[in-house]
C-alpha cells in the first residue's frame, strides 16, 4: 500500500518555477491500493480517511474492476461520440429542466454545462445508475441498444461495488459506529447516483495551441459525496491548492482519482474538504475521455453532519437539508458559484 507522507501537503509554501512547484504537488497525492484490504482491513481504513481529510483526492490502484468491463463501456462511450453532431443530438434530454422535483438532465450535451451560462470545450453523456433508465435512452444512443445498455450497466454496477467497499471503509476509518450507513444510500433504490462520460475533442487549432486559460470544464467541487473518475491517457484534469495553484493530475487508464465532494464534507463536519478541480481543453490531436461515477444517496435523504463527527471541540457546523434541496440550490448557481455556505449554521 502507498500513501504520501502525512508530513505532506498539497499547499506550497515557496514557488521555484511553477513547473516544478506542480510537479511537485502532484507527486504527493496519495497513491492508495484497495488491494491491501484482504491483509489489513484497520490500515487501509486509516489511509483512506488521512487520504480525504489532508488531500481531498487519492489515486487508487488495484481496484478490481476488470479491464474487459472498462474497455466494453469505452468502446460504446467513443462509437457514440464519434456519431454526427445531428444524431448525438438526438439522444438530448427532452423533458424540461426541472423534472418531477430532479434537476438531472440525462442524455447528450455539448458545450453548455448546467443551466446558467457555463460553457466549456465538452461533449457528454449524462447517465442514471439505474438499469431501466439507461436501457430506455439507450435506444437514442446506439443502434444496438442492448449491447449498449449492459455495457454500461455492468460498468456502473462495478464501479459502484467500489465505491460501497470505499465508503465502508471510510466509515470504519472514522468511527461511525455505523460502518454501513453511506453504502446504504448507494445501494437504496432510489439513490441518485449517476455516470458522466466527458468527451473532450481536439480543438481544431491544437497545431497552433489555445489560450491557457481555455477550459473543456470550468472550476467547480462535485456537490455529491465522492466521485470515483479514470480517463485515457490523455491528460486535462487540474487540481487546485490551498494556495490557489492549480496543478495538473498525471492521467493514468489503469487507475482511479476519488475525489471527495460536498455532501461528505457535510456528513464529516468539515473534516473532509470537497476539491475543487477542473479540466482543461484538450489540444492535442487525439480525444480525451473521462467517465466519472457519483455517488449520491436518494433525493429525499437528509444530509447533515454525523452524530460522532460532532464534538465540543468541533461543533456542528450545517444544518440540515436534503439531497433535493442542495441539488435545486446549486443547479440555481454558476458552475463555481458558492454552494455550502449557505447551509452552514450561524452561531
Amino acid at each position: 500500500m502507498v500513501v504520501a507522507s502525512p508530513n505532506s501537503s498539497l499547499t506550497t509554501n515557496s514557488k521555484p518555477s511553477a513547473a516544478n512547484t506542480a510537479a511537485a504537488a502532484a507527486a504527493r497525492i496519495p497513491t492508495i491500493d484497495l488491494s491491501c484490504g484482504t491483509s489489513n482491513r484497520q490500515a487501509l481504513s486509516k489511509l483512506l480517511v488521512e487520504a480525504s481529510e489532508k488531500y481531498g483526492i487519492f489515486k487508487l490502484i488495484n481496484h478490481g474492476i476488470p479491464q474487459d468491463c472498462i474497455s466494453r463501456a469505452e468502446e460504446e462511450a467513443m462509437a457514440f461520440f464519434a456519431k454526427p453532431t445531428a444524431e448525438k443530438l438526438a439522444a438530448s434530454p427532452k423533458s424540461s429542466p426541472v423534472d418531477a422535483g430532479n434537476t438531472t438532465r440525462f442524455g447528450y450535451g455539448v458545450n453548455n454545462i448546467g443551466h446558467h451560462g457555463d460553457i466549456g470545450e465538452i461533449e457528454y453523456l449524462l447517465l442514471s445508475s439505474q438499469p431501466s433508465l439507461i436501457s430506455q435512452l439507450s435506444f437514442s444512443i446506439s443502434q444496438n441498444p442492448s449491447k449498449f445498455s449492459c455495457a454500461l450497466n455492468d460498468y456502473i454496477q462495478a464501479t459502484k461495488n467500489v465505491a460501497c467497499e470505499l465508503l465502508d471503509l471510510m466509515a470504519e476509518g472514522l468511527g461511525i459506529s455505523d460502518n454501513s450507513i453511506f453504502s446504504r444510500m448507494i445501494l437504496d433504490s432510489e439513490s441518485d447516483s449517476l455516470l458522466r462520460i466527458n468527451h473532450y475533442r481536439p480543438l481544431p487549432d491544437f497545431i497552433h495551441p489555445s489560450p491557457s486559460n481555455k477550459l473543456g470544464f470550468g472550476e467547480h467541487s462535485d456537490p455529491q459525496i465522492f466521485a470515483i473518475l479514470r480517463s485515457n491517457d490523455i491528460a486535462g484534469l487540474q487540481i487546485l491548492l490551498d494556495d490557489g495553484l492549480w496543478i495538473p493530475v498525471p492521467p493514468d487508464p489503469t487507475a482511479y482519482y476519488v475525489m471527495i465532494g460536498d455532501l461528505f464534507q457535510v456528513f464529516t463536519n468539515g473534516r473532509f474538504g470537497s476539491l475543487k478541480h477542473r479540466a482543461t481543453a484538450n489540444i492535442g490531436p487525439r480525444s480525451r475521455m473521462s467517465m466519472a461515477f457519483f455517488a449520491s444517496p436518494s433525493l429525499d435523504t437528509w444530509i447533515s453532519p454525523l452524530p460522532e463527527m460532532v464534538t465540543s471541540d468541533q461543533p456542528c457546523i450545517y444544518r440540515p437539508f436534503t439531497w433535493r434541496e442542495y441539488k435545486t440550490y446549486i443547479y440555481s448557481l454558476t458552475l463555481a458559484g458558492s454552494r455550502l455556505d449557505s447551509f452552514k449554521i450561524r452561531h
